[in-house]
Formats: structure tokens, sequence, C-alpha cells
């Protein structure tokens, strides 16, 4: 059976390992988990053994010097403990592979070591000390599910937190070789059990390698039985012998199993991508650009305005996610997409130009939200670096102004200045911003052409549509529901001494932290309004808001002199494009026509559902629906694209990936009769 919703991951933190340090005669320590009881690598050579094992076990060195194809190298392994392997993997990548080939890993690991466990147990490698480093800026904090870093320009790791049988078997993508690493089978017989063998080899491209440093009998019968073809070879050190092998023939089919109840999101097949254009140049399609341009796609990014004119064009906007108070898939997302936005803005901006990770406070204002905020942590319990209750007066002290309500602290969250990180990202080398209106799309035998309002077109092999509410303007994409959102933020000048927030506070709209001597705050929030004028009583509305969760706050502000009244205030307007369901569309154009037909018997009875792959507009491709929350959904949502695109693993287990298939209400609206 496929896994099922109930089985991802709740919003909820892991355990970290427990480490003892063991000193050999020479003094060095190496790391011992106190709970299998065995060492993550040999003192004597780690890393020599894990060249042996894994590398040359899998052929590596060869394997990635004749790698050719457009798709990276996957390499998959179980137990990335000190990422030892990882990094050895990735160098002899460094050293071997041709420069346009990419490298992805994919590990898992049920007990994610601390950031200092982890930097001390590196600390072995000094010439890993750069490859080191850039895995410990990105270390993600221990929550179950998929965490995405960004190593280098060639090399993407997917950390999958948790039980690895369980975290393979939600794994959306395929490894071409798998290092089967963990503690002994008989220090931790759970992780290898005939559920991890299935789920290696489900998730094995044809002729998938494997290699491991154990000959268990309960690791050559669990493999055979998955279909791998085993063979003893020469261990290292005092280890005799070791197993390495390949899948014996292609893995059977089992997309459509897996879906066996949703059939419709079966991925469509992968297709050149030489050249794409994204349609749409703010957070959504800006984000898009980038993550194609950096896999080596030449992209045409079109907009009628400049970036980051639209939508996405205020001057801060708040790094936010409102968790639901029950365990959701939207809420996974959003908590994914939160966590991924917060790594992907410190690699693009290290400096802190474009955004500022000053910390969020979700306030309380009300005794349903107290309500709602006392069931999610109640639920949900996430670490308190990511996430943690905070009472009025530690309110107060973070934002270092009084604050009357209890709530949720962020404090790795903040702001953005979304106009120009718009701006950051269409300026990535390999995308070309054409100033351009797309009035029309229609396919040909190689791709798509772009025709544009005036008069000219563009040809390419791909599509991707992020241009807002104006996403389903297209005859390809008209079955998408939209709703347009307008909202107006407002602006006040503040004098040089003005008290200033030193965090985001959210409650009924949001305020920044001053930037350049100017409060932002805001947003009103007008369902089906797409005018953009600024409006006094919009003003006058957020000026009310401010006041009612910070009075303190305001009448400091009066105090220093400022006028908080509409007529001082400037600010901007902006149209947002929602869901129905407010989750984004991200994925595949379905042809909604010829869902209509193939799905058909839904609408008399839900229960029967055809044998048949949902089929989809090749090579065209939606982000849209963001809403207000766009700046923790946007980027991941790329990522799950462009990933989509170049035939690599997902960012997101393969059910969130489901969640927002841009067809799900195609299907809706069939089982409803609509």
């Amino acid at each position: 059976m496929p896994p099922s919703h109930a089985s991802l991951p709740p919003l909820a933190g892991l355990e970290t390992a427990s480490l003892d340090w063991a000193t050999d005669e020479a003094g060095d320590a190496a790391p011992l988990s106190a709970r299998f009881g065995d060492v993550y690598f040999s003192r004597h050579d780690g890393r020599a053994e894990t060249e042996h094992v894994f590398l040359a076990g899998n052929n590596l060195p060869r394997r990635f010097a004749d790698w050719a194809l457009a798709r990276p190298f996957v390499v998959g392994e179980t137990g990335f403990g000190t990422g030892l392997n990882m990094l050895c993997a990735w160098a002899c990548f460094d050293a071997h592979a041709p420069a346009s080939a990419r490298l992805h890993l994919v590990s898992t690991e049920r007990y994610p070591l601390a950031r200092d466990d982890l930097a001390r147990a590196l600390g072995a490698w000094p010439d890993f000390a750069s490859r080191a480093e850039a895995l410990l800026r990105q270390w993600p904090e221990p929550v179950a599910g998929v965490h995405r870093l960004e190593l280098d320009a060639r090399v993407t790791l997917d950390l999958h937190f948790g039980d690895a049988a369980e975290r393979l078997a939600l794994l959306e993508g395929r490894v071409d070789a798998w290092f089967l690493d963990g503690f002994a089978p008989s220090k931790n017989p759970d992780m290898w059990r005939p559920e991890l063998f299935g789920a290696l080899a489900a998730r094995s491209h044809p002729g998938a390698s494997f290699a491991t440093f154990t000959c268990a009998g309960v690791v050559k019968r669990g493999l055979a039985a998955a279909g791998f073809a085993w063979r003893k070879a020469p261990g290292y050190g005092r280890k005799r012998e070791m197993l390495v092998g390949e899948i014996a023939g292609p893995p059977d089919d089992e997309m459509l199993e897996r879906r066996g109840a949703t059939p419709w999101f079966a991925p469509p097949a992968p297709r050149p991508a030489r050249h794409v254009a994204v349609i749409g140049a703010g957070i959504a399609g800006t984000s898009v650009a980038r993550a194609l341009a950096r896999r080596g796609i030449d992209v045409t990014l079109l907009d009628r305005e400049a970036p980051g004119a639209g939508g996405s064009g205020n001057r801060q906007g708040a790094l936010y996610v409102k968790l639901a108070a029950e365990p959701n898939d939207q809420s996974r997302v959003y908590l994914a997409g939160l966590q991924y936005s917060l790594r992907w803005l410190e690699r693009l901006d290290p400096h802190h130009r474009l955004w500022a990770p000053c910390g969020l406070l979700q306030l309380a204002m009300s005794e349903r939200e107290q309500t709602r905020q006392a069931r999610f942590l109640a639920t949900q319990r996430l670490p308190e670096a990511l996430l943690a209750e905070i009472d009025a007066e530690t309110a107060s002290r973070l934002a270092e102004i009084p604050i009357a309500h209890a709530g949720l602290s962020y404090p790795i969250s903040g702001w953005v200045r979304p106009a120009a990180l718009c701006e950051c990202l269409a300026s990535t080398p390999g995308i070309t911003f054409h100033r351009a209106e797309v009035t029309a799309l229609s396919a040909t035998d190689a791709g798509w052409r772009l025709a544009l309002a005036n008069g000219e077109s563009l040809e390419v092999d791909q599509v991707v549509i992020a241009n807002a509410v104006a996403a389903n303007r297209f005859a390809q994409t008209a079955s998408l529901p939209l709703q347009a959102v307008r909202g107006q933020v407002s602006q006040l000048q503040l004098p040089e001494h003005a008290p200033a927030l030193a965090r985001v506070v959210c409650g009924g709209g949001y305020v920044s932290p001053p930037l350049d001597g100017v409060l932002t705050f805001g947003a009103t929030f007008q369902p089906n309004e797409a005018e953009t004028d600024l409006r006094d009583a919009d003003h006058a509305a957020n000026l009310a808001e401010l006041e009612r969760g910070l009075p303190a706050l305001v009448q400091a502000l009066r105090d220093a002199g400022v006028a908080f009244e509409p007529a001082a205030c400037s600010g901007r307007a902006g149209v947002r494009a929602a869901s129905p369901d407010k989750s984004p569309y991200a994925g595949p154009v379905p042809d909604a026509d010829a869902w209509r037909r193939d799905y058909a018997a839904l609408g008399k009875d839900a229960t029967r559902v055809p044998d048949v792959p949902g089929r989809h507009h090749p090579g065209l491709w939606i982000s849209a629906a963001h809403g207000s929350r766009g700046l923790a959904s946007a980027p991941l949502c790329a990522e799950l694209i462009a990933s989509r695109i170049c035939d690599e693993p997902l960012p997101l287990e393969w059910p969130l990936v489901d969640h927002l298939h841009p067809g799900r209400r195609i299907v809706r609206d069939i089982v409803r009769g609509g």
C-alpha cells in the first residue's frame, strides 16, 4: 500500500544524536553513538574506509568522469551521520566529473547531529573545511521532513530527517548509486528491515548500484528479495568482506501503484529544457528563473513591467507563515517553505542587504487566537530555535517595545525587501529579462510559441507561468481558479530618534522594523478587488490595526512628533493571487479537457478511479496563487518545478507535491459534479 497522508511527518522536532567522544592513543577524538554503541567512522582512517567502501564500491570516479546526461548524478544514502560520506562523494565529483555535470545527494537521518557536534566531527578533516562550512552554514533544525541545501553551484543535498524506510517511501525521485550506511544491523536492526530494501529498489534508476560495509545475512536476504544482485568484495582494514552490487533489472514502474487512488498526479515524462520562458517577474517568476539558470538552462524572463513591479513590489514584506492548529498538508508545505527560504536567502545574500533575520512575533490578540495557538502547541512540538511560545513580557523584551499580548516567536524569521529581491534574482547570469506582455501560448513540435502584445513571438522548449492573477488568462490555464486580493501597505517617515521595533510583529496585520527611517505596516485584505489606487480609508484601517496591536509603539511615535493620520502616510497597493484552498499551484499544467473525459466516472462514483495517468500540456508549468505568503512558498515551489523539469529528486514528500498540483481543483469539481 502507498503511504497515506497520515504517515507524513508531524510538525515536530526530532531527537538529536547523543554522542560520546572516544580518544585514541594519539589524542584524536572520534564520535560514538551513545544510543547505538557504535562509531560514526573508523578512528583508524574513516575517510579511507569511506573512499574504499562507498566511492570505489560504487565505481564513482569512473562513473562521474563518464557522466554526460543533462540530469544530475544522484547518490542516495541511509544514515547521514557526520556527513563524511557525502563530503567524500562531493570531493570525488569535483575531482573527476566534467564541468557540465551536476551532483544530487539524498540522505536520510533519524537522529541528526547538533550543529556543534557536527562541526567537531568534521574538524578531523581539515582539507574538507570549506565543504564542511558550506554544510554547517545551512544545517537545518532537527525537524522531520525534507531539507534542501544548495552546497555549491553544481551540488545539491537533500536531507530527509526521519526513519530511513519511511523517508525513502516518501521520496519523489530515483537514485544512481546507494551508500547503505548506518550502524551495524546487530546494533540498529530497526533500520535494516524489509521496508527499507523495498524502498531502495523502488527509488532506483535502472542499473543503480549499491555498496555497504556489512555482509550480515539480513542485508543479503533483504537486498535479494528487493531485486538487487549482490556479491562480496574485499573490505577495508580489519573488515575482510563487504557487499556491492546493482539492481538486477529495471524497477517496476510503481508510480501508478503508489498513486493508486490519485493517478491524475502521475508526473509527465521529462523533456528537453535548453531554453525556458518564465512569464512574470515577481517573487514566483524570478525565483523559478534563478532556479533554472543555476542548472545551466537559458531563461527568458518576461513581464509587462519591471521585475518586482506587481504584487511583489513592496519595500518590505514579512517572512511569515501561520501554521494550522492541527497538522495538515498546507502547514507542512509552508513550514518546509519557510525553512527553505531562510537557507536560500542566507546563501543568496549573506550580508543581509535584501533581508533581515531579526525574528518575528505572532501575537495572540483575541481569545480565539489564544485558543488556536494553545491547540497548536499541544499537538505540534518544534525546536525553540524555529518556533517558541512566549508571554507578553518576553514579547516586549524581544520587540524592545511594550506589548500586551502573548504569542509565538519565530526567532530566525524576519523581513525581506521583495522588490529589491526580484531585481537581484532577475540579474542572475543565464537570465535575460524582456519587457513584454505575453498574450497567448501555442504548442509546437519542439516546444512552445509565445505571442507577444507587440506582435513579436518567442519560441522556447518549455514555459513556466508565474504572473499572479493573470496566470489563468491563457487557454491552457483557464480552468484554474484564481482570486484577486487587493492589499495596501502604509508607510510613515520617522524622525531620527524615534523608537523602533526590533522584530517583525504580526497580529491582525504586520509591522516591520524601520528601514532607512521608514516604518512599513499593513496590509489590508480585500478579496475580488484588483485596483491599485492608494486610498486614505485603507491607510486609516492600517493605522487603526497598528494601534490596536501595539498601542505603546503608536503612543511613543506620537510623542516623537509623528503625525499618526492617513494624510501623513505614503504606501503602495498591490494585487495578490489566491487559490480557493489557499495553497499555491506549483507543477505541470493539466490538460483540463482530457482530465474531464478521462475521470468523468468519478462524478458518478468517486471510488471508481480510472487506471489512467493524468495528461498534461507537455512542457508547461505554473507557479501561482502564493497569496500573502509568497516569500515563504515561492522559492521552494521554484525548486520543485525546476527539479521536475530537470528530472531530479524533489524537495518535498510526494503527497505534498500532489497537494500543490495545479489539477487538484479539476478533480474536486468532477467529483462534486461541478
